[in-house]
């Protein structure tokens, strides 16, 4: 099994992030303003050939709120329960870590949701400030890397999510 990662269109992704960050909830539910910004990028994971997409992560420029250094940020980040555990999360999470680097900000941020802590932090990076709720989404932290640090962990750790793998960053 080869995992493949490429920049997409939104529309390639909607249906994965709807399905996996809200589940029940209209389609629009899972459209963020973020995603017709200039420099947002689509990233989906692929296993092998095959069209259907088994993770995803939208990136785009933002700075982490209370830090001056250019940034981006990612949220949508989302991996088919089918395939979790088997490395689709760590390798969407590399192609926007590599992406945000060729940009030039070495700061790469996201809200996390808490289940996926350990994820995150074995993907290398770290918790900034305390927990929050996201009202009907549920608890977050949020969650900070350097990009190359993360690149290399996501790559170490490919197959390796553990079970809770990331269901998304942000609802």
């Amino acid at each position: 099994m080869a995992i493949r990662t490429a920049v997409v269109p939104r529309s390639v992704i909607h249906e994965l992030r709807r399905s996996v960050l809200r589940p029940g909830l209209p389609p629009a539910s899972a459209e963020f303003a973020e995603d017709a910004l200039p420099g947002t990028l689509h990233l989906a994971a692929y296993e092998d050939d095959r069209p259907e997409v088994l993770a995803c992560v939208t990136l785009f420029p933002e700075p982490l709120p209370g830090d001056d250094r250019p940034a981006h940020r990612f949220r949508g980040m989302a991996s088919a329960p089918a395939v979790r555990g088997r490395g689709f999360g760590a390798a969407v999470l590399a192609a926007a870590a590599r992406a945000a680097a060729g940009r030039g900000p070495r700061l790469l941020w996201c809200n996390g949701r808490a289940p996926a802590r350990g994820f995150y932090e074995r993907h290398g990076f770290t918790v900034v400030g305390g927990e929050f709720e996201i009202e009907g989404i549920g608890p977050h932290f949020v969650f900070a890397g350097d990009v190359d640090d993360v690149d290399k962990a996501a790559n170490r750790r490919e197959g390796q999510e553990g079970p809770e793998g990331p269901e998304g960053p942000e609802g």
